[in-house]
């Protein structure tokens, strides 16, 4: 099985993060705390508890070079937490939002980090050296909605985000001072906020946007129950959707270049995969799942359907004495709703072992090492 530990840390969690060597695991237990835990001597001990926010925490990003953890809550707030000693010391970050921020992503440089809020608007965050804060310039009036993702191209200049308009947008976010213009982004001259495309491909609400590796393929998720994939991002993009019989996804995560991973309501990862030509489609769940071999009963599929209305929270409850084609073989019992790479030295842009949280409070590391089949897309 993909599933290689598995660690039941709170009664329900809403995000994490990993320092840089993984070592350290950071997570919000669906409050206004963030809790860190380290692996000493093959068990997770609680160190820190991160207490400044007045409502629940909705994002966490921990930084892979500067060692410095972000977060962002419901209370409109965001702090830089930096380590000094044995304590981690917050540094308010101004915002300037009058609704809740959601989601934040730091940037490949780790010298800006993207916030998404309710407020319709995105923060782009950056450090101001001589006054010793963080500040934020804002991409207003660009969201019809609230902006559910946000996630940065290579270049460290492109942004896409996501909103529950339904659309998926990308914008510059090219800060004079803070981005050099030598990058070989090749979209210099575009200036802050300026929107280098919108995607209108989902008529309900969005969620989750990936680059690739390359940054040459676009992907994010519908509440329809559909991936969107798009290639050539810029005046001409090619895009492709993928459409499937479970529950909506949360997020997604490029493995390799032809390769992602989706997680979300239907609490197992899925896999979709791109053939030579391009064409991208479902290739199958990541963890075990085996359907029933006796004779199915009338109505037992109604009260499956019925089941996942309602939102069974453990799979096999039915009223039905027939067994329902969802296993005991799917880890969580609950929404997915983060999913994270776990990069090592040696793999380049490759991701071989990744983790996901979920509402049911566990944390799942997975490795595709032993999944022959799936070699091909990695």
């Amino acid at each position: 099985m993909a599933a290689i530990t598995v660690h039941h840390f709170a009664q329900s969690i809403t995000c994490h993060a990993w320092s840089p060597d993984h070592s350290m695991i950071a997570f919000c237990p669906n409050n206004n705390e963030v809790h860190i835990y380290k692996l000493m001597q093959e068990k997770w001990e609680k160190l820190h508890v991160l207490q400044k926010h007045d409502q629940i925490v909705s994002g966490i990003d921990w930084s892979a070079k500067s060692n410095q953890i972000v977060t962002v809550s419901h209370d409109r707030n965001s702090y830089v937490w930096n380590q000094e000693g044995a304590e981690w010391v917050p540094m308010l970050v101004i915002l300037r939002l009058n609704r809740a921020a959601l989601c934040v992503q730091w940037s490949p440089n780790e010298n800006k980090f993207a916030v998404g809020s309710g407020a319709k608007t995105v923060c782009i965050c950056y450090y101001e050296q001589e006054n010793n804060w963080w500040v934020s310039k804002l991409i207003r009036k660009k969201h019809d909605s609230s902006v559910t993702s946000v996630a940065w191209h290579p270049n460290n200049i492109f942004l896409a985000t996501t909103s529950t308009d339904g659309k998926c947008q990308v914008f510059s976010t090219f800060i004079k001072g803070v981005d050099k213009r030598e990058s070989k982004a090749g979209t210099l001259d575009s200036k802050f906020g300026e929107q280098i495309i919108q995607l209108d491909l989902s008529f309900s609400w969005a969620f989750g946007v990936k680059w690739s590796p390359s940054g040459n393929t676009l992907a994010y998720v519908g509440h329809n129950s559909m991936i969107y994939f798009v290639d050539d991002v810029g005046p001409s993009p090619l895009a492709q959707n993928v459409a499937f019989r479970n529950l909506p996804l949360r997020d997604v995560l490029f493995v390799s270049e032809k390769m992602v991973v989706g997680v979300g309501f239907d609490c197992n990862p899925m896999i979709f995969a791109a053939d030579e030509t391009g064409i991208w489609s479902f290739i199958r769940f990541l963890g075990e799942r085996k359907v029933s071999s006796s004779p199915s009963k009338h109505g037992s599929q109604f009260s499956e359907a019925f089941g996942k209305l309602y939102g069974q929270s453990k799979y096999g409850l039915s009223n039905d004495t027939v067994e329902p084609s969802r296993t005991d073989g799917v880890i969580h019992e609950n929404c997915i709703n983060c999913i994270m790479p776990l990069r090592r030295e040696g793999e380049g842009s490759r991701i071989k072992r990744f983790s996901t949280s979920g509402l049911d409070g566990k944390v799942v590391i997975w490795d595709l090492e032993n999944q022959e089949d799936l070699f091909n897309y990695l």
